[in-house]
C-alpha cells in the first residue's frame, strides 16, 4: 500500500516521489510536498444572467427567445419558469415550462425574479 497521495489533476493513484515534488506518470502533474493535502472543494455557485446567486426551488425568467431542439418551437422571452433544480452537466437547470414540458436550462440565459 503506498501512503502517497493521488494526483489532484487526475486522480491517478501512481504518483511518485522526486525530491520534494510528487509526479504522476499518467498526466505528468508535478506539485510540492507541501500542497500534498487536499484541498477542500467549494460548493458550485450558480448565477444567473445579471449575477444573482440561483438555488433549487427559485423562479427565474428567459430573457432571450431560445429555439428548441429538434424543432419543437421556440420558448420566448418572459417566460416564467418556477421552481427550478440546480444540476451539474452540459445544462445547469431542469425545469418543466408549461406548454413544453421537462426541459435543461442554461443559466446565463435566465435571470432570478
Amino acid at each position: 500500500m503506498s501512503t502517497l497521495p493521488a494526483c489532484p489533476q487526475c486522480q491517478s493513484e501512481f504518483t511518485y516521489e522526486d525530491g520534494g515534488m510528487f509526479v504522476c506518470p499518467e498526466c505528468a502533474h508535478e506539485w510540492s510536498a507541501q500542497q500534498a493535502s487536499p484541498a477542500v472543494e467549494e460548493a458550485k455557485v450558480w448565477r444567473d444572467a445579471a449575477g444573482n446567486v440561483l438555488q433549487d426551488g427559485d423562479t427565474v425568467t428567459v430573457i432571450k427567445d431560445l429555439k428548441l431542439k429538434g424543432g419543437g418551437g421556440v420558448v420566448k422571452m418572459g417566460t416564467k419558469v418556477k421552481n427550478i433544480r440546480l444540476v451539474d452537466g452540459d445544462h445547469d437547470i431542469d425545469c418543466k415550462i408549461d406548454g413544453f414540458g421537462s426541459m435543461g436550462l442554461k443559466t446565463e440565459f435566465v435571470k432570478k425574479v
